[in-house]
């Protein structure tokens, strides 16, 4: 039973959801014969603030983008 987490800021519409959902059921099924019906995937969506990289967190690091 594949069980896939998938984490990203937030801001992704429940159509993009779907289709991730979608692919990566889909490339289990495809490259590990897996079945879809057994298949769970979790998307969590993480505010920027709790999420850092390149020592800052996502919010402050967009800042210094422009």
């Amino acid at each position: 039973m594949p069980y896939v987490n998938i984490q990203i800021t937030q801001g992704a519409t429940r159509e993009q959801k779907a289709e991730l959902v979608k692919d990566v059921t889909d490339s289990l099924v495809r490259v590990l014969n897996k079945k879809p019906e057994h298949t769970h995937v979790v998307i969590q969506e993480i505010a920027e603030q709790d999420w850092g990289f390149s020592g800052l967190l996502t919010d402050d690091w967009k800042k210094t983008q422009g």
